[in-house]
């Protein structure tokens, strides 16, 4: 691992967070991201694709920036442990390099956890470009009843039935995991918590993550009247590829905390529903959603894609 920049020489005058994102081969969005964000704000970079696309060179003139080689194919929730393991700061805000919350907005997250010292994470809430809420905002813990109810679209009547969070704006709601968009949390606590589970390379770390919160009787809160821009998908490997992923991810998780039973039961419930929807878009001739929706069924049963 390459490490430059600040971490260790104190920090910057008028910041106690430091923004860490996680990159693989995300330069042009990373660099969108970066230019709405104030100059002297501690960022650190930690690149999963060892220098590929040099995005080292976009905090070389930031004077609280740095950049961490993760080495390469570490995964986001090993490098995203690196990127806090070695920071400075007592707090961390989380960003996607397709995300693009506002310095305003970071600062309103670490502020929620300055005032009720039991948060454990504050997350802003994620809106697609069109201005609609995204659906995984955060989410509940997979039960055969909720994968059942995803599987079969209830969710879309019935927003807090399935597995995934689609939050009305302004409205509180209590979520058992959030997404990593835009999320912030104590640096200590995060530590303590052991981070994020390392045995997921990339999807389930954050349902992970909000296990390990809840366990410890810590709470986390998603902030539904801040809403953050996010172009989903737009950064790191192909589309098809990360839905295979998330598809292993699922079923690791499930193999972690459930019996074989019912692992074999959501898995199947899941192989169910997402074989009826790349059916309905093979009709309808959508062969880019049929695509996205077999490589997810063969990720739960096939497990994880090629290494890209």
């Amino acid at each position: 691992m390459v490490e430059t920049g600040i971490a260790d020489s104190g920090l910057a005058a008028g910041w106690d967070f430091e923004v860490v994102v996680v990159s693989f081969h995300s330069r042009g969005e990373l660099t969108t991201l970066i230019a709405g964000l104030p100059a002297d704000l501690p960022l650190a970079i930690v690149d999963n694709a060892s220098g590929a696309d040099q995005v080292g060179e976009l905090v070389a003139d930031r004077p609280s920036g740095r950049y961490v080689d993760s080495g390469g194919g570490k995964g986001y929730a090993k490098a995203a442990n690196i990127g806090v393991r070695t920071s400075s700061y007592p707090f961390v805000v989380f960003a996607n390099p397709d995300s693009r919350p506002t310095v305003d907005v970071m600062i309103k997250l670490v502020d929620d956890l300055r005032a009720d010292p039991t948060l454990a994470t504050v997350a802003a809430t994620m809106k697609a470009k069109d201005n609609t809420i995204e659906l995984g905002n955060g989410g509940w813990e997979p039960t055969p009843r909720r994968v059942f109810l995803h599987a079969i679209g209830a969710h879309k009547l019935f927003p807090t039935v399935g597995l995934f969070a689609r939050p009305t704006p302004g409205r509180p709601i209590n979520v058992d995991w959030m997404t990593g968009a835009a999320l912030a949390t104590r640096r200590q606590t995060f530590v303590d918590l052991g981070g994020l589970d390392e045995r997921y390379f990339v999807y389930n770390e954050d349902v992970a993550l909000g296990r390990r919160v809840r366990e410890a009787n810590m709470g986390q809160k998603l902030r539904t009247d801040l809403l953050v821009p996010h172009d989903a998908g737009s950064s790191g490997a192909g589309k098809t590829w990360m839905l295979q992923m998330r598809g292993a991810s699922m079923i690791a998780y499930l193999r972690d905390h459930n019996s074989a039973g019912r692992v074999s039961a959501m898995r199947a419930l899941f192989v169910v529903g997402y074989l009826a929807r790349w059916a309905v878009h093979r009709a309808r001739g959508n062969q880019r959603l049929a695509a996205e929706h077999l490589a997810y069924v063969k990720g739960l049963t096939i497990g994880r894609p090629p290494q890209e």
